[in-house]
C-alpha cells in the first residue's frame, strides 16, 4: 500500500543557485508521511486519541542521482516497511516526469506525549496490514559518526519559529541549521546535494542554544549539534556532487 502526492518547487523551495533546499524537500517528506499515515489510519489524531502518543522523526537518509531544481513537478510516492521493535521505517520515491530521480528513507518511533516512553510497534493494531509490501526497500540507517575534532561554527538560539505542533524543534529546520553550518551559499554553483543523513538524537525546544560544529569530510561535511551541557542533539553527513544534467 502507498500514497503519492505532487508538489512544484517554487521561488521559496529554492536557493540562490535555484536548487531545492534541502530543507524544503525534508517538508515534502514529512508532509507525504503524514498523509500517508493518515490515511491509512495510523495518522496523528487516531494514535493520540488511542494511545496517547506522537510520531517523532528519529533518522532520515536522502539520495539524490540529479538535482531537483525551481519548476520541477515533483511526485513522492511513499509507504512505510513492516518494522520490528519501535523503529518503524517509511520509503519514499522521488519522481520527475516519471523519472526515479532520488529516493530516501526516514525511521519513525511512536512517542507517549506526556511520560516520553517509546511504544513497541506490535501493540499498534492500526499498522496491520497496511505495509509497503515488496515496495519496500533494505536499506537501513545506520549512525554514521564523525570525528570528534570539528570546528565551532556558531551558537544558535531555538526560537518559536523553529517549533512544530509537538512544541519541539521541527526536524526540517535541521536541514536550514547544517546548510548554514557549512555556509552552503559558497559552494560552486554546479554542486548539489547528492546524499544526505541526519540523527536526531534528542528533541529541541525553544530557548535551548546549540553549538554548531563542522568538519570537512570526502565530498562534502560532518556536522554536530551540542547543547550547553555538551551532548550531542544532531548528527548529519551531507555529500555534494556535480550536476552535469
Amino acid at each position: 500500500m502507498f500514497y503519492e502526492e505532487s508538489h512544484i518547487y517554487d521561488g521559496s523551495d529554492v536557493d540562490a543557485m535555484g536548487y531545492c533546499k534541502l530543507s524544503s524537500l525534508l517538508t515534502g517528506l514529512q508532509h507525504a508521511a503524514m498523509y500517508a499515515a493518515e490515511t491509512t489510519g495510523f495518522g496523528h489524531t487516531a494514535l493520540l486519541e488511542r494511545y496517547g502518543a506522537v510520531w517523532m522523526l528519529a533518522r532520515t537518509w536522502v539520495k539524490l542521482k540529479k538535482p531537483i531544481r525551481y519548476g520541477d513537478d515533483v511526485t513522492i510516492r511513499t509507504w512505510y516497511r513492516k518494522g520490528k521493535g519501535a523503529l518503524l521505517y517509511r520509503d519514499y520515491d522521488l519522481i520527475i516526469d516519471d523519472e526515479l530521480v532520488g529516493e530516501a528513507v526516514s525511521g519513525w518511533v511512536l512517542v507517549h506525549l506526556e511520560s516520553r516512553k517509546i511504544l513497541r510497534l506490535n501493540d499498534i493494531t492500526e499498522l496491520i496490514g497496511t505495509d509497503g509490501g515488496s515496495l519496500s526497500k533494505s536499506y537501513t540507517i545506520q549512525r554514521d559518526r564523525v570525528s570528534e575534532d570539528m570546528e565551532l561554527v556558531e551558537k544558535r538560539k531555538m526560537r518559536y519559529s523553529d517549533m512544530d505542533m509537538n512544541g519541539h524543534v521541527n526536524n526540517t529546520r535541521y536541514a536550514d541549521f547544517i546548510a548554514d553550518a557549512i555556509y552552503q551559499e559558497n559552494r560552486p554553483k554546479q554542486q548539489f546535494c547528492t546524499e544526505f543523513q541526519i540523527h536526531y538524537v534528542k528533541e529541541c525546544r525553544a530557548g535551548e542554544e546549540l553549538a554548531l560544529y563542522q568538519i570537512d569530510v570526502e565530498g562534502g561535511h560532518g556536522v554536530r549539534g551540542v547543547d550547553e551541557d555538551g551532548k550531542t542533539r544532531f548528527e548529519a553527513k551531507i555529500i555534494f556532487g556535480e550536476d552535469i544534467y
